[in-house]
């Protein structure tokens, strides 16, 4: 069994947001597969995909406390960390670019200091460029924000591709899905 966690914070008024796009792509993935993501105690929305063996998982927790969720969920259904893909936007990628690492920090982001805190550092993760935009912007204005009109056709490819990645992770495994999802200099434009 694996586990494809996307982080994000529960709740309409956070919907669409920088921060959300690991949701989306869980979303996509629970579409793309017939799953429906039901509330699972309090802590997360969560569909297993039996004939794939994976967990689908949306924690309830807001970002800052995504570790909490991440512990329970692998702990009931026994899955080491290195079976816990997180997908987790990026403010240091240009918008739209995708990165699959095997582990490493948590690169300033609170989402990935949680669950570094709660199961170690050695999952894979796959990082969705969602751009820092001006050095000067408040950050975590910066994540909480919606995407504009004229970026949303870019955040759409990127997240289809993520939920491609994910898909590749679990066929083929980790190391295939970083060969074909990090290639240099392949950003995510939408064919107009």
């Amino acid at each position: 069994m694996k586990a494809i966690v996307g982080l994000g914070n529960p709740g309409s008024e956070y919907a669409g947001t920088r921060h959300n796009v690991g949701f989306a792509v869980v979303d996509d993935l629970a579409r793309r597969w017939n799953a429906k993501l039901t509330k699972w105690r309090t802590i997360a929305d969560r569909a297993v995909v039996q004939d794939r063996e994976v967990v689908l998982v949306k924690p309830r927790t807001y970002m800052n406390d995504s570790g909490r969720a991440i512990l329970a969920v692998t702990t009931f259904f026994k899955i080491p960390p290195q079976d816990v893909l997180v997908v987790v936007d990026e403010v240091q990628l240009p918008l739209g670019k995708l990165r699959i690492r095997r582990s490493g920090s948590a690169g300033g982001h609170n989402g990935l200091k949680s669950i570094i805190e709660h199961i170690g550092q050695d999952f894979p993760r796959l990082r969705i460029g969602v751009d820092r935009g001006h050095p000067d912007w408040d950050l975590s204005d910066r994540v909480l924000s919606r995407f504009p009109p004229e970026e949303q056709p870019i955040v759409d490819v990127a997240v289809t591709r993520a939920a491609d990645a994910v898909e590749a992770f679990l066929s083929d495994g980790l190391q295939v899905a970083m060969n074909r999802f990090n290639a240099a200099g392949e950003h995510l434009q939408p064919e107009i």
